[in-house]
């Protein structure tokens, strides 16, 4: 009896997101970090856009973030919203024209001096593998010079991560994932 070749098996691609995360990832509150009636909740927006300047109707956005104090939130149930327990995670799909939203609270400060933001991931269509950024809070402005990140960054790519504060108290962020005025996004290291 002749032996079969043996098959190296080659990993697939990281992409997660395709035609199913509509109906399979989206749960009930998923952009609601807090309740809309929480006295300190502010909504967090903006639109996502391709390589040509075109909203993006089917990405999925996901944030981590400290709460209110600067504590990283390690809290069981962040599936399950109760209206009450902050877990610093959300999930929201964009709508037909690319704009996301979430309710969350202002990140405190993780150490002192340090300047607030909010970590974000970005799954979408043509995307091998997920996109990682930041949001800063634009009010700081002495943690935002002194942020190693940031420092590292011109000023028209460090733009692209600090969010603007609107006049009714919300951030807005947009997120280009190509060309002019393109987001920075962030690379780490793979364990192997």
């Amino acid at each position: 009896m002749k032996k079969a070749p043996e098959l190296k098996l080659v990993p697939t691609p990281g992409q997660t997101v395709g035609p199913f995360y509509g109906y399979a990832l989206p749960y009930d509150k998923d952009n609601e970090l807090v309740n809309q009636g929480h006295p300190n909740s502010v909504r967090l927006h903006g639109v996502v856009y391709d390589g040509k300047g075109e909203a993006i109707p089917d990405a999925l956005l996901e944030i981590w973030q400290a709460d209110e104090q600067g504590n990283v939130v390690s809290r069981e149930g962040s599936l399950v919203r109760d209206g009450y327990t902050f877990t610093g995670w959300g999930r929201t799909a964009v709508d037909n024209a690319g704009h996301y939203t979430f309710t969350t609270v202002n990140p405190g400060a993780t150490d002192q001096g340090k300047a607030p933001f909010i970590m974000l991931t970005v799954f979408a269509r043509g995307l091998m593998n997920r996109l990682f950024t930041r949001i800063y809070l634009p009010e700081d402005t002495e943690a935002l010079a002194s942020d190693p990140l940031l420092s590292s960054l011109s000023e028209a790519e460090r733009k692209t991560l600090i969010a603007t504060r609107e006049d009714d108290g919300s951030l807005r962020l947009d997120l280009r994932l190509q060309g002019e005025d393109e987001t920075v996004f962030l690379a780490y290291p793979r364990e192997s």
